[in-house]
């Protein structure tokens, strides 16, 4: 004969075994959740790291700024910083007195622009761009070659360091060597066909 008791012990069986059953989906969706955040930490960590590659590769940078008239001016600087930093910003020496610093006080959005012809691999950032007035950066980052441009220094009263803070990034770097490109550019041109999958384009 089936008691109460027993109904009562089979509704409390079946009520924990489905409370177990939601706390593992519940468990297992967050594992998926950490997994795939991970995965994406990965990428982005890897993309990041080849974006600093593909800057440290290229020998200079060509910074676009817009003077008060509105026309956009570009001017070729040497990267001065060859990681990442924390704030993920880049470094630059200029003139105090020049026209890059002249005309940030009305509008600090730069193009810093990169390319390497050898290896067909370019780079385009967009960030805002300030005078930094960290003594112990300039310090840091002075070198040898600088003092061609600034020989009094890196007390030079008209060395200004210039910091760009990344706000957004893109690369293009080629699959395949020179040879291959040009073959498949050719074969496109006889098919009628635009050549695919010839570079990795990211955005950061």
């Amino acid at each position: 004969m089936w008691a109460d008791g027993d109904d009562v012990a089979l509704d409390c069986g079946l009520q924990a075994q489905g409370a177990a059953f939601h706390i593992a989906r519940r468990c297992n969706s967050l594992a998926f959740a950490r997994t795939q955040l991970q995965r994406e930490n990965d990428v982005a960590k890897d993309e990041h790291t080849q974006l600093w590659k593909l800057i440290r590769s290229a020998k200079f940078a060509m910074l676009t700024h817009r003077h008060g008239d509105g026309h956009l001016h570009s001017q070729p600087l040497t990267t001065q910083n060859k990681e990442a930093d924390q704030q993920s910003t880049l470094y630059f020496f200029v003139a105090r007195d020049g026209d890059i610093v002249r005309h940030l006080s009305s509008d600090p959005n730069v193009n810093v622009s990169y390319a390497n012809l050898d290896d067909d691999d370019y780079v385009s950032i967009s960030g805002v761009a300030a005078v930094s007035e960290d003594s112990a950066k300039k310090t840091e980052l002075f070198n040898p070659l600088v003092k061609a441009w600034f020989p009094g220094g890196v007390d030079d009263p008209n060395l200004a360091l210039l910091e760009v803070r990344i706000q957004a990034a893109e690369y293009w770097k080629a699959k395949d060597s020179k040879v291959v490109q040009l073959i498949k550019m050719a074969a496109a041109a006889v098919t009628g066909k635009p050549p695919a999958d010839m570079a990795e384009h990211r955005k950061l």
